[in-house]
């Protein structure tokens, strides 16, 4: 029977990871408001698509060097301290932005403000990729990751709407609302009791005692719920206690490509995220030019609404099935709906196979996400994440040309064509490896996997 004391514990984490959910929410709510009106708002004053274009390529590329830079401190113990930080300044730079509205800045000041919010969203989220480990132990990790998602797909249904309709009332109103919501992410930061730094979440492994002082960056090596310093034989897929020196700029690097489960998690990563944007830009490239510009928002609501639906039920197929069924069910299962979009020429078809994807994709995103958490020492969290996102993202952006490209050579379903085929062989290459690499996140009926662990298996309930 757990006393009190690892009850309260327990109460807190819960009410914590709560409260990252709705920061996740309310932040992405208000940066996919901004965003989608910060291209309007240059159309307006006058500036071409291709400055818009060139900013978000930009923006984006200064995000990929500025990660890992960010993700150092983090792992160190400043994750606190960053998460409230970039939160302040990208309110800061939207208030600045929306006050812009009032008159005719300049272009440079325009965009120096956009790119200061984009990066200071990006040191956010390089700092916040270690605080899960934290709020959530072992058998709660999927349930974890997949509230992350579903908060993601949430502000991603509602956000584009919200921007569009406050810019229809006046240009600088998306604006304060993403500088109120970063506000409010601040507040939420430090509203989160539990430490953020230090040692794992699970009550039972190691946590730290109630009334620690937050944030102190620990003097030893931090304990994972079932990490493989739990065990004297530790499982396949995870990171050795003292195989790489935690304080090193490269230990993210090194950390991805001595594990097998972070391996695979790049080459799902890379994949997916390449996939969705080439998929992404092809329906705007087609139903764009033949539809129109509101039946495509459609098409991508809808398909935001099945991301959030199987977000929100992800944690429970991982549960039920075990992790490395679930992942493998879902490589095979990704690949009907992207097929059937190289055939897709009307918006309801559209519509239809772009809903498919999405709603299979968050159990894909919640197991590797779960594990790639529990592979990870905490002191590695950050910068190891930091290399997964910088991967995806240079591989998301080349997708817009390699779309064009795509359809040029080889008409509108080129692009689903090469989806398929990339999903396909990264469905075999799942089926051959997830039962040997993935460890069960949760205990599944008749799971085989308990045999990887050399020790408890994690949280069973």
């Amino acid at each position: 029977m757990p006393s009190p004391a690892d009850t309260g514990i327990r109460t807190a984490g819960g009410r914590d990871l709560t409260v990252l959910w709705g920061i996740n929410f309310v932040d992405g709510l208000g940066s996919q408001a901004s965003g989608l009106v910060f291209p309007l708002l240059l159309l307006d004053l006058g500036h071409g698509r291709g400055t818009a274009g060139a900013f978000a390529s930009a923006a984006a590329l200064a995000g990929v060097v500025l990660s890992p830079l960010v993700a150092l401190p983090a792992d160190r113990g400043r994750r606190r301290t960053l998460m409230t930080g970039a939160s302040v300044s990208a309110s800061l730079a939207m208030a600045g932005l929306a006050v812009c509205c009032l008159g005719h800045p300049p272009l440079w000041i325009l965009l120096g403000l956009a790119l200061t919010e984009r990066l200071c969203a990006t040191a956010y989220e390089a700092a916040a990729r270690g605080a899960l480990s934290r709020l959530a132990g072992a058998a709660d990790l999927p349930r974890a990751v997949a509230g992350v998602q579903a908060g993601d797909q949430a502000a991603l249904v509602l956000g584009p709407a919200l921007g569009g309709l406050l810019f229809s009332v006046s240009p600088f109103l998306p604006f304060v609302a993403d500088a109120g919501s970063y506000a409010a992410a601040a507040f939420g930061v430090r509203a989160i009791r539990t430490p953020l730094d230090g040692t794992s979440a699970d009550p039972s492994r190691g946590r730290d005692a109630p009334g620690n002082p937050a944030d102190v960056p620990p003097a030893t090596s931090a304990t994972l719920p079932d990490s493989p310093r739990a065990s004297s034989d530790p499982p396949l897929g995870t990171i050795r206690s003292g195989t790489i020196r935690s304080g090193a700029l490269w230990a993210g690097v090194a950390a991805v490509v001595g594990s097998p489960v972070l391996r695979l998690v790049l080459l799902w990563s890379c994949a997916a995220s390449g996939a969705v944007t080439l998929l992404f830009y092809n329906a705007l490239f087609v139903l764009g030019a033949e539809a129109g510009s509101i039946v495509t928002g459609g098409v991508l609501a809808a398909s935001g609404a099945a991301g959030l639906a199987g977000s929100l039920v992800a944690a429970r197929v991982v549960r039920g099935l075990g992790a490395h069924r679930s992942l493998t069910a879902a490589a095979w299962l990704l690949l009907p709906p992207c097929a059937a979009l190289s055939v897709a020429r009307e918006p309801w078809s559209w519509t239809l196979s772009f809903c498919g994807l999405c709603l299979v994709l968050p159990v894909v995103t919640t197991v590797l996400g779960a594990a790639a958490v529990r592979a990870v020492p905490v002191e590695l969290q950050s910068r190891s994440g930091a290399v997964l996102a910088s991967a995806s993202a240079l591989t998301a952006a080349g997708a817009p040309a390699g779309a064009a490209l795509l359809m040029t050579w080889g008409g509108p379903g080129a692009p689903a064509v090469a989806c398929t085929v990339i999903l396909a062989l990264l469905a075999v290459r799942t089926q051959r490896t997830a039962n040997t690499v993935l460890r069960p996140l949760t205990p599944a009926r008749g799971d085989q996997d308990t045999g990887l662990t050399g020790g408890r298996t994690g949280g069973a309930r």
